[in-house]
């Protein structure tokens, strides 16, 4: 009986590992800004805390980047 050996090359490379975890991260640092920090007084309402430029603009354009990044990361073809 004879046995056949699968030698198909790896689909992701070394490379396309580490941009997939730059990618992650630039997605959790996002995420992190995005979450903000806690009220001083839980009865009192900070618009300007909610509604800041960080969560509302950086955190989810660089949620956008990082997202870009790992499809940058899944199609790049290996030298």
């Amino acid at each position: 009986m004879s046995e056949t050996k699968n030698t198909a090359a790896p689909l992701f490379t070394k490379e396309n590992y580490k941009w997939m975890l730059i990618g992650a991260v630039i997605i959790a640092l996002g995420f992190f800004l995005m979450s903000g920090g806690k009220s001083s007084d839980p009865n009192v309402f900070d618009y300007k805390e909610v509604y800041g430029t960080t969560r509302i603009t950086i955190a989810p354009i660089l949620i956008i980047i990082g997202l870009v990044v790992e499809i940058y990361a899944i199609f790049k073809k290996s030298k």
